[in-house]
């Protein structure tokens, strides 16, 4: 296979762990035959992508470009390419490339693929550079790991979804989330919030656990039929021995037996969320009741594709603050502080203004 030519991007990029994003150039390949080119309008913006931007699991390339949750519209497709023409709209989340017959790919499970290349931090195979994610003005990848978007909803709003909406669909349509199903959803933040949309669409009486009693209010209007302050020793245990499932959304250190105490005999609790320390578990929470613990990353692209439909379906989007790329820097600042109702978006036109 004969290496594709490069051409030029307008991206936001960081030559190093302590330096600010700024506006820089990136190359992209020209499509091969299985290609889609696509346009970006709209990239969420993750927590993920300060960590990588800031080296902090250690992985990181520079320079680096984050961003794994866009939505575009295709400009061009290889000779090849089936699922997608020019002026379609077009998503890509955290995945671009992976061995199609590898046993995880074959099931729609590329999320667990040893071969998996993510959308940034990863190698592209055809350049043999590393990958650059959606804070910049397009992106090519295989056809097979675009994602159709719905027509019917806010762009900008959808973005989010490709990684916070299908983080949390997918552990509550494992966990089979519906009605008759008593669901907690644990902190409310980017994750949280889809979720608790999520497990009300899904039929689950869905109950929101906080620190913050000032939530209450936009944990109701999100959808939740009661929330629960967890710093409350009363509330909690009004609940004790009750859940079927419980999302657990919180990135920060927290105890999480607390949590397990609550579920009911054969109940869950998955982790979406990801503390930087291990958390302490004690064996007879989880032993007295047959009560299971686990987490979950994103789903495949089947998942995903079907998580943006049943959005559809549903009129379920983001709640997002619609932000210009020159504003990234602050807008990390500010995700560090958790001071963002629920997810910063950027306006990649305000890219190619510049």
């Amino acid at each position: 296979m004969s290496k594709p030519r490069a051409y030029s991007v307008k991206a936001y990029a960081t030559p190093a762990a302590n330096a600010p994003l700024a506006a820089s150039s990136i190359p992209r390949r020209e499509p091969t035959d299985f290609d889609v080119q696509i346009e970006i309008l709209f990239c969420g913006v993750c927590h993920s992508d300060l960590h990588f931007a800031r080296n902090e699991w250690h992985f990181t390339q520079y320079p680096a470009v984050p961003g794994h949750e866009i939505v575009g519209r295709v400009t061009r497709v290889g000779p090849k390419v089936t699922k997608f023409k020019a002026g379609d709209l077009a998503g890509v989340g955290c995945l671009v490339d992976a061995d199609p017959d590898c046993p995880y790919c074959r099931r729609g499970l590329e999320q667990f693929s040893p071969t998996m290349v993510m959308t940034y931090g990863s190698m592209d195979k055809h350049l043999n550079l590393p990958t650059y994610g959606g804070y910049s003005e397009g992106i090519v990848v295989n056809e097979h790991f675009a994602l159709s978007i719905p027509a019917n909803l806010d762009l900008a709003a959808v973005a989010p979804l490709l990684c916070a909406g299908i983080t949390t669909y997918s552990p509550l349509r494992h966990w089979k989330a519906g009605p008759g199903k008593k669901v907690g959803i644990v902190g409310l933040g980017g994750l949280g919030h889809m979720a608790v949309k999520f497990a009300r669409a899904f039929g689950a009486e869905v109950f929101v656990f906080t620190t913050s009693p000032g939530k209450k209010a936009d944990a109701l209007r999100l959808g939740a039929h009661e929330v629960v302050v967890s710093k409350n020793d009363d509330e909690m245990a009004k609940h004790v021995g009750t859940f079927d499932l419980i999302l657990d959304c919180v990135s920060a250190d927290h105890d999480i037996n607390a949590y397990l105490a609550l579920l009911a005999p054969d109940g869950n609790l998955t982790l979406v969320g990801a503390p930087e320390k291990p958390l302490p578990v004690a064996a007879f929470g989880l032993i007295f009741g047959r009560k299971s613990l686990s987490g979950s990353p994103i789903g495949g692209l089947p998942e995903t594709q079907e998580m943006l439909d049943f959005c559809a379906a549903h009129n379920i989007t983001a709640d997002i603050e619609l932000i210009r790329m020159d504003q990234i820097n602050e807008a990390y600042e500010r995700m560090l502080k958790s001071d963002v109702k629920y997810r910063f978006v950027i306006d990649m036109a305000s890219l190619k203004a510049d």
